[in-house]
């Protein structure tokens, strides 16, 4: 079957993105036709919607556009029935439709759906670097972090790093263990992003005896012993306190919590 040439305008006053997207799946039911796209984003005014009509024209195109200025939508469909240029109104219908649902009118701003997909492409980054900076790895690269929590074993580290990670920031945790230095690179990261984490002795020792318990660990060993958890975390403390980090105790704190005071803390605000 012998292919024919077409040309359609992707059309948009944002970006363009969601009109190319869906253009390019229906495209994939015509494979004898050879189609050639035309990308006309960040179109405002009456001006340049009635100059690519003319182009459109002349080509003998299809213009799919997706506008939320009421104004643009209006002189794009009538440009296409004067010029017999077929329009396709992406977002139009969808747009009405929620509008009767809702009975709310949309606010017509351009580039919503934009910022909202940046947020979601950050939102995956922070989560995929508190994944590799998890407990101490990656060492080198934590200076890339927004938020690194410091604290000994079992002071919820990673459950709140992924928590903030989720809010849209990257997070990097680190362990103390007793009377070993920590790493060097810890010295040239602002204080400003580091946050030490404590608990209570007592409550600690009764979150390491349940894993203690399903590793099967002698009841001798120090890593469960109050007198040694105490040393711990009053070596942890000191730590904090010379570093001038600030410092959160999360004894009684669920995640959620303690990530909300973490942000506030270091005066973040999240994605959402």
């Amino acid at each position: 079957m012998v292919k024919r040439e077409r040309h359609i305008f992707i059309v948009s006053d944002s970006t363009g993105h969601t009109c190319e997207l869906v253009v390019r799946a229906a495209l994939t039911q015509f494979k004898t036709t050879e189609v050639y796209l035309h990308k006309f984003p960040d179109i405002r005014s009456v001006e340049e919607v009635v100059d690519l009509m003319e182009k459109a024209q002349r080509l003998r195109g299809v213009v799919a556009f997706t506008f939320v200025i009421p104004e643009l939508r209006r002189t794009i469909m009538e440009e296409g029935i004067k010029r017999a240029v077929p329009t396709i109104d992406i977002l139009g219908p969808v747009l009405s439709r929620l509008q009767d649902l809702l009975e709310l009118s949309p606010m017509a701003i351009p580039g919503l759906f934009r910022h909202l997909r940046r947020e979601y492409y950050d939102r995956i980054e922070a989560i995929d670097f508190a994944v590799k900076h998890d407990d101490g790895r990656n060492i080198r690269t934590i200076g890339d972090a927004d938020i690194i929590l410091v604290g000994v074993s079992r002071t919820s580290k990673t459950p709140i790093s992924i928590y903030l990670a989720y809010r849209g920031f990257k997070t990097a945790n680190i362990p103390i263990i007793y009377k070993r230095p920590l790493p060097e690179i810890l010295k040239k990261i602002d204080k400003n992003k580091i946050v030490g984490l404590t608990v209570d002795p007592y409550r600690l020792k009764e979150i390491r005896a349940v894993r203690a318990e399903r590793l099967h660990m002698s009841p001798d060993d120090p890593y469960i012993d109050l007198k040694s958890i105490q040393k711990e975390v009053n070596y942890a403390l000191t730590i904090f306190k010379e570093k001038g980090w600030k410092i959160l105790d999360v004894t009684s704190k669920s995640i959620e919590e303690a990530a909300t005071i973490i942000m506030e803390l270091l005066g973040k605000r999240n994605l959402n």
